[in-house]
């Protein structure tokens, strides 16, 4: 026997139940989308990580509690910090330090969630995010109160314009005076605002979030952020140890999306092998005759084995397929909600896919094939 035969054999056997083989591969295309689907919402915000960190957020961030709690409801760090960092300055090569509150604001819809973002007017907005460009008005400026500049997603999403008010609060609302150009990524959905109109806002007068310190040689971040949270007893992190963080978690997250889709992986694999075992039970003649010409016990195994890889490889490439639909789909959604790409397919992505149907279709196959190479020649020409 040739290994064109073999593959002739194992064509023939998977479409001689047409309506069962299409239903398992169904079943596989739908586990595989699912994972690639999953899996892709890490990639995505992987690379917009990636691609953003070098215009957004400075240095050295100085605060009471890191990343790692996330966005204080509200300031907690005594302003005089800045006075603090700013004695250091002359010793660390601090350049600038800019204080800076940052709080959401929140709502049941989505669309109309929007970072606040408060620094002083007087420095501006570049002083932490170098890459902003206005879009409509202009950036703040010294002397500003009461004003915004917002990101065009959220201006999009609140319907707001240039002179437009926006509501912070029951107390408190604001001109806005700027939209930001659009950059397709996170500072399209932010709202800038003077620092002194949100401490107002949020009655936290002489108190911040954190402290942006930008460098003199940007490469002695870390020596700087060790010597800071030495002397002031609080947290100071790089951005890279933002990016770390980031890592971390979408690692945890990744583990927690592709265990989702493990349940989804096993039915179809059980699937599979449910079809190829039937398969073999149904041509158990067909093996003997194989065997009577000549065919040896490896032959039909191998043939049992490829039967199934070739189901399982169809249904990885269809799932491959869906899971972009599904891509798609979702980068949709999250353009209009916050202008960037929240899902990516990615070649690594692509790898893992087809491993993980291949490895399914070789396990799932591997009981039916052994008990397909096991018949005797008498025993299967004997049954009806």
């Amino acid at each position: 026997m040739q290994r064109r035969d073999l593959w002739i054999l194992a064509r023939r056997g998977l479409t001689r139940r047409p309506v069962r083989t299409l239903l398992t591969t169904l079943g596989i295309v739908v586990a595989v989308a699912s994972m690639v689907i999953f899996l892709s919402l890490g990639e995505g915000i992987r690379r917009v990580f990636s691609d953003e960190l070098g215009g957004i957020g400075p240095d050295v961030q100085v605060s009471l509690s890191g990343f790692t709690q996330g966005v204080a409801p509200q300031p907690n760090l005594p302003q005089s910090t800045v006075d603090d960092i700013q004695k250091l300055a002359p010793e660390l090569g601090i350049e600038r330090v800019t204080p800076v509150i940052s709080t959401v604001r929140g709502s049941l819809d989505p669309s109309q969630s929007a970072l606040l973002y408060g620094l002083p007017a007087e420095q501006g907005i570049n002083a932490v995010f170098s890459n902003i460009k206005i879009g409509e008005g202009r950036l703040l400026m010294a002397g500003d109160e009461n004003v915004a500049v917002i990101g065009a997603k959220s201006a999009k999403n609140l319907n707001l314009k240039l002179g437009s008010t926006l509501r912070l609060n029951r107390r408190s609302a604001v001109k806005v005076v700027g939209i930001l150009a659009q950059s397709g990524g996170l500072n399209d959905s932010f709202i800038f605002l003077p620092l002194t109109t949100i401490q107002r806002a949020q009655a936290a007068q002489n108190r911040i979030s954190s402290v942006a310190v930008k460098l003199k040689d940007p490469r002695q971040a870390r020596a700087v952020a060790d010597k800071l949270a030495k002397t002031l007893n609080l947290e100071a992190q790089t951005q890279a140890d933002f990016l770390g963080f980031a890592e971390r978690a979408l690692r945890i997250t990744d583990a927690v999306r592709f265990g989702i889709s493990l349940i989804a992986l096993i039915v179809g694999g059980l699937a599979v092998a449910n079809t190829v075992m039937m398969g073999v039970f149904e041509r158990t003649r067909e093996f003997g005759t194989l065997r009577a010409i000549g065919a040896r016990p490896g032959f039909v195994r191998e043939l049992v084995l490829t039967e199934s890889l070739l189901l399982s490889l169809i249904g990885g490439i269809g799932g491959l397929l869906l899971g972009l639909a599904g891509i798609w789909a979702v980068n949709v959604y999250t353009q209009n909600l916050a202008g960037f790409d929240a899902a990516a397919l990615t070649g690594r992505l692509v790898l893992l896919a087809l491993f993980i149907s291949l490895l399914l279709g070789l396990l799932a196959g591997l009981l039916p094939a052994r008990s397909a190479s096991r018949l005797s020649i008498n025993e299967a020409l004997g049954r009806v």
